[in-house]
Formats: C-alpha cells, structure tokens, sequence
C-alpha cells in the first residue's frame, strides 16, 4: 500500500463513516468529523464528558491530512499521514469497531426478469506486521469463493468496482456455500501463511544477534550478583519483549459478498 492507496482508503473510510469530505486535493484532504468520528479518533475524553454532562453543542474536529508533502502548497498545514504514524494507526483499530463485518450483494440491475445467481464469497482485509525491535506491516485483502474454494487477492479493490447494497436484489437468488465459514477462515488462514513460509527472514536472524548482544551485556553487568534479583529478570524479559522475532496476523475487517462474477 502505498501513499496514493492510502489516500484513497482515507478518503473511503471518512466517506463511509458520514464526515464530510471539505477538500479532496492531490496529495492532501480537509475532512470534518462527526461528533462519533471525533470520540474515536481525537483521544480527547475529558471533551467530551464535558459536552454530554452540561448538554452543550459539540464542536467536532477537522482534520487535514497530508499523505504527499510533495504535492501539498506550502500555506497547507495538517499532519501527515503514512504508514507508522500514530492517527493511521488509530483509523486502524477503528475500522475493527465501525466495521468490522458487513454482507452485501452485487447489483446486476436486470432487465430481462432473468434471475441471477450470485455466488458466496467470504472476504477478509489483513495486516502481517513483522515484529522485532523493528516493525513491517503488510495488507492484504483475500476473498474466498465459498462454493469452488477459490482464492484471490486485491479482493476488496474488486468489490469496489461493483455496484452493491446490504439487500438482495430483485430477480437475484443466492447459492448456499459448500464451505463453511470456519472452514473458508482455516484456507485463508492456511493462504497467508504459506504467503510468508518462503519469505527471507534474515530480519529475524539479525534480531536475534542484537538480542543476544544486549543480553550478553545485561549479563556482564549481573555477573558479580550471586543471586538475580527481580530487577535483572525484569529487565531480561524487557530484552526478550522487544526483540523475540514474531510475525502476527491480525483481521482488520471481512464479510460475506455474493457476487454474480469471478474476481479477476
């Protein structure tokens, strides 16, 4: 995902969560959040106790986020946004509240009074964050065809292209899945890590020396200590914490979509 893709899924996400969107500019937007928009994402608590205990009119925040400084004017100010920093990270975690699950249905909008199948599928967008005493995140967005267990990737880019509503459609019948949701979870989980087994892990590798480097360290200071006291084994652990090599895999959000096509 890059910056341009993160403009477009801020772009979507604001939209989506009803804040309107005051300017849409290459490189940067201006969005005026909702008085629920602001509770999720401006940490501001105290605010908002305030607001409610004496029934007084809410001043929502607007936010002007800059995801290209390259192509923002200079008499643009606003906070930048790329992946690490704090306020995206805080849209993320939203997403797994306002959003976490949705079915929708394609809308073919027949003409011909034919009735059209739509096929299930299970969707699910994911993050991969590489951990050590360094982070990498990567998304991904897998659908599942319930039915031939197909698999495919970009799934969300290609829902977005489709004209769909949380409604069946008229003249639209749905097929009933021959995988079933635990098990359609399982294949994709069974996919993503597979996505990973081959991967160089040199990182984890390197972690580990710089781990052992610390350590070797901590020892040293300790070393005349005949018996450990509870600080050196809190700061063991402390080592161990910050730079044991891990992947994890976390769902952001998913759903079911019954889709009239194949994903391409």
């Amino acid at each position: 995902m890059q910056q341009q893709e993160i403009h477009d899924f801020l772009l979507t996400y604001f939209s989506s969560n009803q804040c309107d969107v005051i300017e849409n500019k290459l490189g940067y937007m201006t969005v005026q959040l909702t008085s629920e928009m602001d509770k999720a994402l401006m940490n501001r608590p105290f605010y908002w106790h305030y607001i409610e205990k004496t029934g007084g009119e809410p001043n929502p925040a607007k936010l002007t986020l800059i995801t290209n400084p390259a192509d923002v004017p200079d008499e643009v100010k606003g906070e930048m946004i790329h992946f690490g920093s704090p306020r995206l990270h805080k849209i993320f975690e939203s997403t797994k509240s306002l959003a976490s699950y949705i079915r929708l249905y394609e809308d073919k909008a027949s003409r011909t009074m034919e009735q059209i199948p739509l096929y299930p599928w299970l969707g699910l967008n994911v993050k991969i964050s590489y951990q050590c005493d360094l982070k990498r995140d990567i998304f991904m967005s897998l659908g599942l065809n319930m039915i031939s267990g197909a698999i495919v990737e970009g799934f969300h880019d290609y829902v977005l292209t489709l004209n769909v509503t949380p409604k069946i459609p008229d003249f639209s019948f749905t097929l009933s899945p021959l995988i079933m949701p635990k098990s359609a979870m399982l294949r994709l989980d069974t996919y993503i890590r597979k996505t990973f087994e081959g991967d160089d892990h040199v990182w984890a590798e390197e972690a580990v020396k710089r781990w052992n480097t610390d350590l070797a360290l901590l020892e040293h200071f300790y070393e005349e200590m005949e018996e450990k006291n509870e600080t050196y084994f809190t700061e063991k652990e402390a080592l161990r914490a910050q730079y044991e090599p891990k992947i994890v895999i976390s769902i952001i959000n998913g759903g079911l979509f019954y889709l009239s096509g194949q994903p391409v």
